[in-house]
């Protein structure tokens, strides 16, 4: 319900996030989708609204807001609760390392670790020690709106990149975002179902699949329901997807090349399913729990294995 206009109201930026926060606790809505609570679910979506920069909000707090502003910002804050849509889908935009994306219910709302090795000066100097200096083609599977594609082009001037997706609809926000940095010329989308559609050869594979467990998906949250359901569900244990990808790599990368692969919180499973595979686990934010990096070495290895034990 739209917060009665007292006054008592709200009257400043700060007092009125903190009032539209409370209202999202109480309404138990989930987070996860680019923020992780909700005074800053509260924040994000009062200065959208009010057409504040983001950043703003220590130069904001004291501004005073109209009734008017009050009532736009309550009616969005019950959109949020009522639709459980995540907050990027009500902006149509969501951050990654700083970057702006479009995004809309086409694709998932993007928030992979991978962007932080990427971007992240610290943190890539893992992941640019095991590429080799004659890397010039990247691949991004499951593109979703192209954000790790964008931030792929931005982190090495040098490369190409493939930007590959089975939804023809992920690759229509995807085209928005190439187009919104100017990388038309360096990035190509790709319709393909996994590799089914690529051809040639890759220094860099990064994937961040569909890895949820059925059981999993079966509990999660709304705000990730709305979501496509394609970009998430990976079968019972999660690993379908992950499955033929690793049995077909080798085929689509360099000698030299490694596959970037992002699991989230499946890290069991996926130990379950590839017991004898040697991947090395790269730290990010959350810990070395979330993406892993495997060689085409590594992978030609557990595959002959795989097959001679058949």
């Amino acid at each position: 319900m739209t917060m009665p206009m007292t006054t008592d109201a709200p009257n400043t930026v700060l007092a009125l996030i903190d009032a539209m926060a409370e209202q999202l606790t109480q309404a138990g809505v989930g987070f996860g989708h680019g923020t992780t609570n909700a005074f800053d679910e509260a924040a994000w979506l009062v200065l959208w609204k009010l057409g504040l920069p983001l950043d703003a909000l220590d130069a904001q707090a004291a501004a005073p807001v109209t009734p008017a502003q009050q009532a736009e910002v309550a009616a969005l804050i019950d959109t949020r609760i009522a639709t459980r849509k995540p907050a990027a889908y009500l902006t149509g935009e969501a951050w990654l390392q700083g970057v702006p994306f479009y995004v809309d219910e086409r694709a998932i709302v993007p928030r992979s670790f991978i962007a932080e090795l990427l971007a992240d000066p610290d943190l890539g100097e893992a992941l640019d020690s095991w590429l080799s200096e004659d890397t010039d083609r990247v691949l991004d599977l499951c593109t979703g709106n192209g954000s790790l594609a964008v931030l792929a082009a931005m982190a090495y001037p040098q490369v190409r990149v493939d930007a590959a997706d089975l939804s023809t609809d992920a690759l229509e926000v995807a085209r928005i975002n190439v187009q919104r940095h100017g990388l038309s010329d360096r990035i190509t989308l790709v319709e393909s179902d996994g590799l089914a559609a690529l051809d040639g050869s890759y220094g860099l594979i990064l994937c961040n699949p569909p890895y949820v467990n059925a059981a999993s998906m079966a509990v999660l949250p709304a705000e990730y329901l709305a979501e496509p359901e394609l970009a998430l569900a990976g079968g019972e244990d999660g690993m379908d997807f992950v499955r033929q990808l690793l049995r077909d790599a080798p085929a689509r990368m360099l000698p030299q090349a490694v596959l970037v692969l992002e699991i989230g919180n499946e890290r069991a499973y996926f130990e379950a399913a590839f017991p004898t595979l040697e991947a090395v686990w790269l730290e990010t934010s959350a810990g070395e729990d979330q993406v892993l990096l495997v060689t085409r070495e590594a992978l030609l290895a557990w595959r002959q294995e795989t097959e001679e034990a058949v």
